[in-house]
């Protein structure tokens, strides 16, 4: 009986806990459909709110002309790597592969204008604001980018006929690409809210400057993009090698020497690959001249190197694009040859209050910095340091701006100095010759080597008299003649 109750008492245990493990799974089931309808509700919910988010997103992207770098993420882990040419056979229209590396390439792409055709006028600007030795380190391309073969025959005789002897001395080279290395150019995304035909154009204009970059990627040491309605200021290579000299032990993407679309952007040959890589990958998202502010940021400058005077000028009136009337004019360029600065290579430093970030690098450059220090008091002096020994022709020093013209130096002198002494960090001159004060903030002279006897290691300017006012370096330049061991 005992054994009997004990069996029964068991069975009923047993029926209870299936009975509890039926519940617990009606109970699991329930709540995981109440869960699995409240995360519909909540990604429906969330995806409506990314939706809205996004629209707001690309709102901003629009107008800030900004890729999202989440987004593209994988694209720009991939950009370090594309330093590979692009398999494209190209056909030579005229002229023939380089037979060495020249100093710069100048790159131009046209298409057939509906109004107007500057091409012609723009490769004789190239050749006629060059002098003979010029010539010698500079190569330009052509591309021919139009799918018209009746219109790019007849440019190219046009060219044959006007620049034959540039075209047989290999400065000159007319390319073409076939239509069947385009990628789709139909139906693509509507950003901006262009119209098709716009968006279609601005997409073929980035592949049209991809395959030319990846073409002329081994050609020279550098590399820029003139557009083929510019016309080129007198000795603008000259310009360009001192700007760049200038430049020496800085890193830089791009140089700018001119404000306007894809004009005087200058690159290194060796971004080349890359930059043509990224414009490929892009070339439905936005305009070229956007694209490569974008580049540029990826590659780590983050602002614009820009030079003036311009080099380069915009000559077109009627635009590629329809036709339609482009009157844009850089008023910052300047035809004929102006006097660029040598600023051979130095360290520079001062023992001044510096403000912010505005260092003691930024009066001795091209472009439009300064240096600015708070009130500097008698015997404060900026420093400069040259890496060898140099010859001086000119020197010519502008503090103050249009801004803060009362931010100069009030009373100061200019000094050149010979026999250095010190570490690489800590060096100066022993001895230093007074070469002028200061008048109205600026300090010019001229025929220095005839004024100094010894090389010159160093310059400084001193400050004579304590001022309540702050100090703006505007631009420190130097002209040089023949240094010592030339």
């Amino acid at each position: 009986v005992t054994r009997l109750y004990a069996f029964l008492r068991m069975r009923q245990n047993l029926k209870y806990f299936d009975k509890m493990r039926c519940l617990r799974k009606r109970s699991a089931v329930s709540f995981l459909g109440v869960l699995v309808i409240c995360l519909l509700f909540m990604n429906l919910y969330i995806e409506d709110g990314y939706v809205l988010e996004g629209d707001k997103q690309l709102i901003r992207e629009t107008a800030t002309h900004q890729l999202n770098p989440e987004r593209y993420v994988h694209t720009f882990k991939d950009l370090s790597n594309f330093s590979g040419s692009i398999n494209i056979s190209y056909r030579y229209l005229a002229g023939t592969p380089l037979p060495r590396k020249r100093y710069l390439t100048i790159g131009l792409s046209s298409v057939k204008r509906k109004k107007g055709n500057y091409l012609l006028e723009t490769i004789k600007s190239i050749f006629e604001q060059s002098s003979y030795e010029e010539l010698k380190e500079i190569a330009v391309v052509v591309q021919l980018a139009d799918f018209d073969s009746a219109w790019c025959e007849g440019i190219v005789q046009d060219i044959s006929q006007k620049f034959a002897h540039h075209i047989i001395a290999g400065r000159l080279i007319v390319i073409h690409v076939p239509e069947e290395y385009y990628p789709v150019l139909d139906g693509l995304k509507r950003n901006y809210n262009d119209p098709e035909d716009r968006v279609k154009f601005r997409s073929k204009q980035n592949v049209d400057y991809a395959f030319l970059l990846n073409f002329c990627a081994n050609l020279s040491d550098y590399y820029v993009m003139l557009e083929d309605d510019v016309r080129c200021s007198k000795n603008f290579l000259t310009a360009v090698k001192k700007v760049i000299t200038s430049r020496e032990g800085s890193y830089w993407v791009t140089l700018e020497f001119s404000k306007l679309g894809y004009i005087g952007k200058l690159y290194h040959s060796h971004d080349l690959p890359r930059l043509a890589h990224f414009l490929l990958m892009f070339y439905q998202e936005m305009p070229c001249d956007w694209l490569l502010i974008h580049f540029r940021g990826l590659l780590a400058q983050k602002e614009v190197i820009r030079f003036k005077p311009s080099l380069f000028q915009h000559m077109g009136y009627y635009s590629s694009y329809k036709g339609a009337e482009n009157k844009l004019k850089d008023d910052d360029f300047e035809e004929e040859s102006f006097d660029i600065p040598d600023n051979p290579p130095a360290n520079l430093h001062t023992n001044m209050n510096v403000f912010e970030n505005y260092e003691a690098s930024k009066a001795y450059s091209s472009i439009d910095e300064y240096f600015w220090g708070k009130a500097p008091s008698t015997g404060d002096f900026y420093g400069i340091v040259f890496e060898k020994p140099i010859k001086i022709s000119k020197i010519k020093v502008v503090t103050g701006t249009e801004d803060r013209q009362n931010d100069i130096l009030h009373h100061g002198a200019l000094e050149v100095g010979e026999k250095i002494i010190g570490s690489k960090k800590g060096r100066q001159c022993t001895t230093y010759l007074r070469l002028g004060e200061f008048k109205n903030g600026n300090f010019e002279i001229t025929d220095v080597e005839h004024k100094v006897l010894f090389d010159i290691n160093c310059m400084r300017i001193l400050v004579t008299k304590s001022q309540k006012e702050w100090l703006i370096i505007r631009s420190i330049s130097v002209w040089t003649s023949q240094t010592p061991n030339q």
